[in-house]
């Protein structure tokens, strides 16, 4: 169970289909605001554009096709500013982004994604999966042979990875999520070795239920779960979904900065820019994927 922290009031968007690189940008920007103390807490809901990212400790080797190959099928190559390996987001797939400062009094970086795996337990549970945590093994996982309980790895009869955790924090203001498989083409994760896990598949609600739940209903039934595992009240989901790319930011700020914050100018005028390529920096934010 996640630890208890004091409410908080807390903007949730759903931004519908979008490319990697314009939500990364996106991102960027809210961080930046959050940091100027301009805005209170925000989660991005959505899905992407299909993508392959890697972290800045990844192994490329995990990516089994040529970028060529990749993007003959669609697929993006994107390098991220998260930690860990390499994963993949497409159609189905529910990613949240919480830009969230986790002071003063939630500095504790297993505490954060270990709420972040408890946000998608519970959205799990709505839908009729038992899902939980494996030691070692950022994520959320599920029994493929009985998605109807979970009393853990030792007892599940095939364990397959539900959700991913990637994250970053810098100044202790998060960045980055998580990724729940709902309705999931699983065969696109036959592209990569995911986050560096060979030995378990994936898997999806709608492979463990039969079911297929709309991606927006999902995000609206996870706005309880939020408030339970992250202590992030938001009275409803901001629809921002038929905004172009380049009016997201500005229809993410005045229900964010009524959520808290004061106002500041300084974080606008910064570049939209590009998701980085790894780099070994001496003086790195935390980073953790799985």
């Amino acid at each position: 169970m996640s630890k208890v922290y004091a409410q908080r009031e807390a903007s949730i968007y759903w931004l519908g289909s979008r490319a990697y690189p314009s939500v990364f940008a996106l991102q960027q920007q809210l961080w930046q605001a959050r940091r100027d103390h301009a805005i209170g807490d925000v989660v991005l809901l959505l899905e992407h554009h299909p993508v392959i990212t890697y972290g800045r400790n990844a192994n490329l080797n995990h990516v089994l096709h040529d970028e060529a190959a990749l993007r003959a099928r669609g697929v993006a190559l994107v390098a991220s500013s998260r930690g860990g390996d390499v994963t993949y987001h497409g159609p189905g797939q529910l990613v949240a982004y919480p830009i969230v400062a986790l002071k003063p009094d939630r500095c504790d970086v297993r505490c954060y994604v270990r709420s972040l795996a408890e946000v998608m337990i519970l959205i799990a549970r709505e839908y009729g999966v038992e899902a939980g945590t494996i030691d070692g093994m950022i994520g959320t996982w599920a029994d493929a042979a009985a998605p109807q309980r979970w009393a853990g790895k030792a007892w599940a009869q095939s364990p397959a990875k539900l959700g991913a955790i990637g994250v970053r924090l810098s100044r202790w203001i998060s960045m980055h999520g998580f990724a729940l498989n709902v309705t999931t083409e699983l065969s696109a994760f036959g592209l990569i070795v995911p986050c560096g896990i060979q030995q378990y598949p994936t898997t999806s609600l709608a492979a463990l239920t039969g079911a297929s739940p709309s991606l927006y209903d999902v995000a609206t039934a996870s706005l309880p779960c939020f408030e339970r595992a992250m202590q992030l009240r938001a009275p409803r989901l901001i629809d921002v979904s038929q905004r172009a790319d380049d009016e997201l930011l500005q229809a993410c700020l005045p229900a964010a900065s009524s959520a808290g914050g004061a106002p500041s100018d300084s974080w606008r005028s910064s570049p939209m820019v590009q998701p980085p390529a790894p780099s070994h920096g001496s003086n790195k934010p935390h980073f953790t994927n799985g």
